[in-house]
């Protein structure tokens, strides 16, 4: 009921900066929270940041002051952008959705799209 197309992932220097882009269709309005996760190779897949329908944030340790979360006001977009970027930021970024079908808690994930940072 909720689909989700991701786009923005690259190649990037140290420091550079990049903003990933999900955009998100059907059922709109029962979608309760969206967020970022993200996979780098050999670790497990992390919440990088999130953004509830409410307009509430939360961002692992690591991004916070690098990274920010934000939507458009349809809230049928969501973004992050990523600044000063680190090796260790390298993952595959997975957007989500949290949305509620009847009394059920599900979860739509993006494609995925890599992000690459190197000097």
């Amino acid at each position: 009921q909720v689909q989700l197309v991701e786009s923005g992932g690259g190649l990037v220097q140290v420091g550079g900066s990049l903003r990933l882009s999900c955009e998100a269709s059907g059922s709109i309005s029962s979608i309760n929270a969206m967020g970022w996760y993200r996979q780098a190779p050999g670790k497990q897949r992390e919440l990088v940041a999130a953004i509830t329908s409410g307009g509430g944030i939360n961002y692992v340790g690591s991004v916070k002051g690098r990274f920010t979360i934000s939507r458009d006001n349809a809230k049928s977009t969501v973004y992050l952008q990523m600044n000063s970027l680190k090796p260790e930021d390298t993952a595959v970024y997975y957007c989500n959705a949290q949305f509620t079908d009847w009394r059920f808690i599900r979860n739509s994930w993006g494609q995925g799209t890599q992000v690459t940072v190197s000097s």
